[in-house]
């Protein structure tokens, strides 16, 4: 086999989530914005050596999620795999290892993050380059997050996933996530989301730091926060435990939930909100980390 390539599929973070409209097949319309931190699982693909052709795909998955997500012909990485190939009409096939370390179904974008690495993986070992605009339909037919997964940086998110905006850039910003060990389904999420919808809330300022990063996202909100909240309780108290932390300038969910997370302007403030979390409530996933300007190989 040749030598593995190995890409990060880093946590999604939705600093602000509005819904904004629905489409008349159902489909919500939203705008946020998205960051992703260095905190993540990782995809290895390698590919047989020349003169060993095979159309199969494979999928090894390890790490402390594995057994939490499929890893049968439904995984979200084999089925990226399936469609670059059938698009690059590749026959070489692959090995892909998946270490699981996001909790799945917590509002982080893990299943997408892991799709769009696997799909940067496999254009690095196949050599593929396909057409973007065909690249960016595949990754929405995947789901609706895997195209900002895909392109792994601040960006704005609108429509149902497809229209992607660069975001000004980020400042240094520290970041605790944590889940309640629940997984909560972004399709009853939407279904219990009731009221007027919200009005986009682009900026176009690029925070100096931290606190003023803060400062423009307290006027904005995640609007799927209440119905996730009415299915979850729990992520009430990781809200709560949250804005307890000392430094801690924001604390807000993520996505559909239940993972939530607090923003922090001082390195040690965040690792020692994580470690404060993970004493006091050993039955919550709890990392500490930071927001990254781009993805890059792991």
């Amino acid at each position: 086999m040749t030598e593995p390539i190995r890409v990060a599929a880093p946590a999604k973070i939705n600093l602000y989530l509005h819904v904004i409209g629905r489409r008349p097949d159902g489909y919500h319309l939203l705008d946020s914005l998205v960051a992703f931190a260095d905190i993540g699982d990782t995809v290895e693909a390698r590919v047989p050596p020349v003169g060993g052709r095979t159309n199969n795909l494979s999928l090894a998955v390890d790490g402390p999620f594995a057994n939490a997500i499929p890893a049968g012909d439904d995984n979200l990485v084999l089925r990226a795999g399936r469609a670059l190939a059938d698009l690059m009409r590749e026959k070489r096939g692959a090995a892909i290892r998946l270490t699981k370390r996001l909790p799945a179904a917590s509002g982080i974008g893990g299943g997408s993050a892991d799709a769009a690495a696997a799909l940067r993986a496999l254009m690095c070992v196949w050599n593929a380059n396909p057409a973007p605009e065909a690249l960016a339909a595949l990754a929405l037919k995947l789901g609706a997050d895997v195209p900002v997964c895909l392109a792994a940086r601040a960006t704005f998110m609108g429509g149902i996933g497809e229209e992607l905006e660069p975001a000004p850039a980020l400042p240094e910003v520290s970041v605790v996530l944590a889940n309640p060990g629940r997984a909560v389904a972004t399709p009853e999420v939407f279904r219990r989301r009731t009221g007027l919808f919200s009005q986009p809330a682009r900026f176009a300022e690029a925070a100096r730091d931290a606190a003023r990063l803060a400062d423009l996202l307290k006027t904005r909100g995640n609007d799927l926060e209440e119905p996730a909240r009415a299915i979850c309780p729990a992520i009430g108290d990781v809200l709560a435990a949250l804005r307890r932390q000392p430094g801690c300038l924001l604390a807000r969910m993520s996505g559909s939930g239940a993972t939530c997370f607090a923003l922090f302007a001082e390195t040690d403030a965040a690792r020692a909100a994580a470690a404060a979390l993970a004493r006091a409530e050993p039955g919550w996933w709890v990392q500490a980390g930071a927001l990254t300007a781009s993805v890059t190989p792991a």
